[in-house]
């Protein structure tokens, strides 16, 4: 998206448009795409909300890129509009999550699907609150927002620990729950659900990026206090 946000971007500094305005945008956009992947409908519908959730999620993505690159070209960066990126992240990606956990159940029906997504989409806001309150930690006790030591605070102490973390940084099974990967994901589990007529793969999704999101919240959290990030 880096590669076609530029020409996105020119068109948006000449109607008018500013930084703010387009993270709102996003926002807008993230949530909706959580709502549209909600809809499962009958027949080739549940596929086009799918299709649809993802379209909205790369349009999120689009202006996640541009609301940043008009702000530098207008020099007009604030801490307002740092605010509002880390809100609109948290808001779009529980409310994908959510809305998986909502397509994964069906219409009226039971199987505790709703709560999996719920379940998902609290861990995925614990992750990020994790990352961002290392920042708060370090204010509030006087500390630089990074530490000294760069990019090797972020290596746990422990040497079991940090060959584990580098593990599971290779698998990548964390990008599960991204709102750009998970969005292509649920388009792939829709075809799958439209050609065997049920919800299979989405019920199987579902239970994976709760499985995820359950798990990183532990390892992310262990990760954290075991490194140098908050010394």
């Amino acid at each position: 998206m880096r590669r076609i946000s530029p020409f996105f971007t020119w068109m948006f500094v000449r109607i008018g448009f500013s930084p703010n305005q387009l993270t709102y945008l996003m926002i807008v956009c993230g949530v909706l795409g959580g709502a549209a992947v909600a809809v499962t409908g009958r027949g080739v519908a549940g596929l086009v909300w799918a299709i649809a959730g993802a379209v909205l999620i790369q349009a999120y993505l689009l202006l996640d890129c541009s609301d940043g690159e008009v702000a530098r070209f207008r020099k007009r960066t604030s801490v307002t509009g740092v605010y509002l990126d880390r809100i609109g992240h948290y808001m779009s990606e529980v409310a994908l999550l959510a809305g998986l956990g909502v397509r994964a159940q069906g219409a009226f029906q039971n199987g505790g699907y709703v709560e999996l997504g719920l379940l998902a989409a609290l861990g995925a806001a614990l992750i990020k609150a994790e990352t961002d309150n290392v920042v708060v930690a370090r204010a509030k006790s006087g500390l630089s927002a990074a530490p000294e030591t760069g990019d090797r605070a972020l290596r746990p102490e422990s040497t079991g620990l940090a060959l584990a973390r580098e593990a599971m940084a290779l698998l990548k099974l964390h990008r599960i729950i991204g709102a750009v990967e998970l969005s292509l994901l649920i388009v792939v589990a829709a075809v799958i659900d439209h050609l065997t007529h049920g919800l299979t793969a989405t019920r199987f999704l579902a239970v994976a990026v709760a499985v995820v999101a359950v798990l990183q919240t532990g390892l992310h959290f262990v990760s954290i206090v075991a490194s140098r990030r908050l010394k």
